[in-house]
């Protein structure tokens, strides 16, 4: 069976990214390489993955390229980088689907790219990106930028376990 993964912020080709939020890499083209290695050290080609936005900010051909080089099934979540370019630019570079708005998995992860409020009565885990190197505290938000989990995609199974584990503790 295959595996769902979850994933954001990446700014393919975004070099001043590197200073912004500390990266340990020397120049775009090594933060480049570095993340396509670690996406697909943990990816298969028969994963999905939900890409939780600010992916690249490349033209539409090097774009391709790198979601050429990315295994697995990839929908993109729109973040606020992404939102210049159309849904159909984003298809027509490769992923396989592309939604403009949140979406709700497994009746438990409620996915988007900026945090939402999620009242605490509601059986939601906002799994989401765009804070980068911050986080808030609690147990309905997960933040699942690349900064905080070694630039690789996590498991549906690990955020899950997470958060259960940072309910009971």
């Amino acid at each position: 069976m295959a595996n769902v993964f979850f994933t954001s912020d990446h700014h393919f080709g975004h070099k001043h990214i590197i200073d912004f939020e500390s990266r340990p890499f020397s120049d775009v083209e090594q933060m480049n390489e570095v993340m396509i290695e670690s996406w697909n050290s943990v990816v298969g080609k028969d994963d999905k993955v939900f890409h939780l936005g600010d992916f690249s900010f490349l033209n539409k051909e090097e774009t391709r390229n790198i979601v050429a080089r990315l295994q697995g099934y990839k929908i993109l979540i729109l973040g606020n980088h992404d939102r210049g370019r159309t849904r159909s630019w984003w298809m027509d570079v490769g992923f396989d689907e592309v939604s403009e708005y949140a979406v709700i998995y497994k009746d438990f992860f409620f996915l988007s790219h900026e945090p939402m409020y999620v009242n605490k009565h509601m059986p939601y885990v906002n799994v989401h990106g765009h804070i980068h190197n911050q986080k808030y505290e609690g147990n309905h938000h997960f933040n699942i930028c690349v900064e905080h989990w070694d630039y690789k995609p996590l498991s549906f199974e690990q955020i899950r376990a997470a958060v259960v584990a940072s309910e009971e503790g």
